[in-house]
């Protein structure tokens, strides 16, 4: 069960528990608890059991939403993504910067860019993933927590970003380099995004109207330098 589900189900104790201590107090039929605790449990289960929790993540997503500087961070958060990306020839399949976006995409309710990350794949289904493949994806991975500290001072977001560097650590069976990869990967994006700003800044306004990949590519395209671009390839 997702942790969205669990907190519904948290809060739904805690509402019934309340209502029945202060029901006697005003007057509250019985009746108005029970169907509510009734109502709640029963999205929280058919959330978990038939959208794998995607209900739940739309409406925390949703509510998040509401603040114009959430919208901001998650705008610059997945532009450093994007960028860092170009900069590092992963190729960018597509973005969405909120949980319904994604979902009216076809995929599960998390918004963010998507890579196409079949070399990766196709790699580690071998039992292997060369040194430099490595560095670039956690170096992409990062990105999106870089750009977040670069502009406010720390990170809100990027929990799943750590995970899947993590992860891909856990199964090359060199767990032990997570914390230190991450600090490498994130300096070494950090690097990339200060030294391309214009083009950050560029791509951070082509995101927020929602302009195709193909165009935020063009876009940066046209303001990195050829050159520095290759200098990006070769840090990683």
């Amino acid at each position: 069960m997702s942790k969205i589900s669990l907190n519904l189900i948290a809060i739904t104790i805690f509402t019934l528990t309340l209502s029945s201590l202060l029901g006697p107090i005003f007057n509250l039929s019985p009746a108005v608890p029970a169907i509510a605790t009734f109502c709640l449990l029963g999205l929280a289960t058919l959330d978990t059991l038939s959208w794998q929790g995607q209900g739940g993540t739309l409406l925390v997503d949703w509510l998040a939403g509401a603040s114009g500087e959430h919208r901001e961070r998650i705008v610059r958060h997945e532009a450093g993504h994007f960028l860092v990306a170009y900069l590092l020839d992963i190729p960018v399949a597509g973005y969405a910067l909120n949980a319904w976006e994604a979902f009216r995409q076809g995929h599960s309710a998390q918004g963010g860019v998507r890579f196409d990350d079949r070399e990766l794949a196709l790699e580690l289904q071998q039992g292997r993933l060369s040194t430099q493949l490595l560095d670039r994806y956690c170096t992409v991975w990062m990105a999106g927590i870089a750009a977040e500290t670069l502009i406010y001072g720390s990170a809100e977001g990027g929990s799943e970003d750590r995970q899947k560097v993590r992860a891909v650590l856990t199964q090359l069976r060199l767990p032990q380099q997570g914390q230190l990869k991450e600090r490498w990967a994130s300096l070494q994006a950090k690097s990339l995004i200060e030294s391309h700003q214009s083009a950050y800044e560029a791509l951070v306004a082509a995101m927020a109207q929602r302009l195709p990949v193909d165009e935020c590519c063009r876009l940066i395209s046209e303001l990195t330098n050829p050159a520095t671009k290759g200098l990006g390839d070769s840090s990683s």
